[in-house]
């Protein structure tokens, strides 16, 4: 069984026990990450393709551990002006191992409306009187453009 996954703006194809290196995803290791970003899921029977993604399923992951990926060399050259500027970049990563694909994905529960409760008190504070507004700082009068010459007239 194989599924096509995307995260970081990329799409991985993975099954089972694979290793993959994706962009830092939250966790610590030893964590397990449920992605439902699920593009393509394949077995023996066929493929089943999500529009954009396959309802109902997710893939699930286990954080090995965090890293960095190999330094990559920026070098800018003008030639003719002595111009060189060198610079480096390691993009962090996390290193993924697929525990399982294709298991409905886990329903998140609904966040408990709390907002009521602070509703309620704020209607039972006194309302506070607003600040007495600043007056703005007068800006200086623009000055005047001083008239223009015109030329003078030619003589004959």
């Amino acid at each position: 069984m194989f599924a096509v996954i995307k995260t970081g703006g990329k799409q991985y194809k993975v099954s089972k026990d694979d290793i993959i290196k994706v962009e830092k995803l939250e966790g610590e290791a030893g964590t397990k990450v449920t992605l439902d970003t699920v593009l393509i899921i394949g077995d023996e029977k066929g493929v089943e393709v999500g529009s954009p993604f396959v309802a109902g399923k997710s893939v699930t992951l286990e954080i090995l551990e965090h890293s960095r990926s190999a330094k990559i060399i920026i070098f800018k050259k003008k030639r003719r002006h002595n111009y060189r500027r060198t610079a480096g970049h390691r993009q962090h990563q996390t290193v993924l191992k697929v525990v399982s694909i294709g298991k409905e994905a886990a329903k998140k529960a609904a966040p408990k409306a709390k907002a009521a409760p602070k509703a309620e008190a704020a209607k039972t504070e006194a309302p506070k009187k607003a600040a007495p507004k600043k007056a703005a700082p007068k800006k200086a009068a623009p000055k005047k453009a001083a008239a223009k010459k015109t030329p003078a007239a030619k003589k004959s």
